[in-house]
């Protein structure tokens, strides 16, 4: 290799997402029970990322996210028909769909927000057996050639400072 070459290689920033590993290297990894199910019954909500808890649904930032802040809204009962929610679960959702929009603008300004069901594999759904809903906060000019070319997001910060930033809102409301 040319000595340029390698200058401007080494010159390069190099982009580092440890916690991608565990999804990259096993995309087909069996996980021990529902994860949806497990996580609220962990005892450790900040290990476990969720960021607000209610009667029948709770809101939990997403491991493997699209965007800084993704957040899933999940029910505690285990279903997966969209279906066979009740009522009460889907106005329970959508209360706190309303509240994580205001905890995500609240706490770092996005744009706008993808709201969503991925109801089945072939819809796109990555955990099929427990129905669950996205919502991703965007930003204006996030997008770049990393998810196309490199099949991985760059998020500007880990999960953790993700959750610090969010708990508390959500605990506001």
């Amino acid at each position: 290799m040319r000595r340029v070459e390698r200058e401007r290689l080494d010159s390069l920033q190099r982009l580092w997402t440890p916690w991608r590993m565990a999804y990259i290297a096993d995309p087909d990894r069996e996980i021990a029970g529902c994860p949806f199910c497990v996580l609220p019954g962990s005892g450790d909500d900040r290990e476990s990322l969720i960021v607000a808890r209610r009667r029948l649904c709770y809101a939990v930032l997403n491991a493997f996210p699209y965007n800084p802040g993704h957040l899933m809204i999940v029910p505690f009962r285990h279903l997966s028909p969209y279906t066979e929610l009740r009522p009460e679960e889907l106005h329970e959702m959508a209360d706190l769909s309303q509240q994580a929009v205001r905890a995500l603008a609240e706490a770092s300004g996005p744009d706008a927000y993808n709201l969503g069901w991925n109801v089945g594999a072939v819809a796109g759904a990555g955990i099929t057996d427990h129905i669950h809903q996205h919502v991703v906060p965007r930003w204006d000019g996030e997008t770049n050639f990393m998810p196309v070319l490199g099949q991985t997001r760059v998020l500007p910060e880990l999960l953790e400072e993700t959750y610090e930033r969010l708990r508390p809102v959500f605990a506001e409301d």
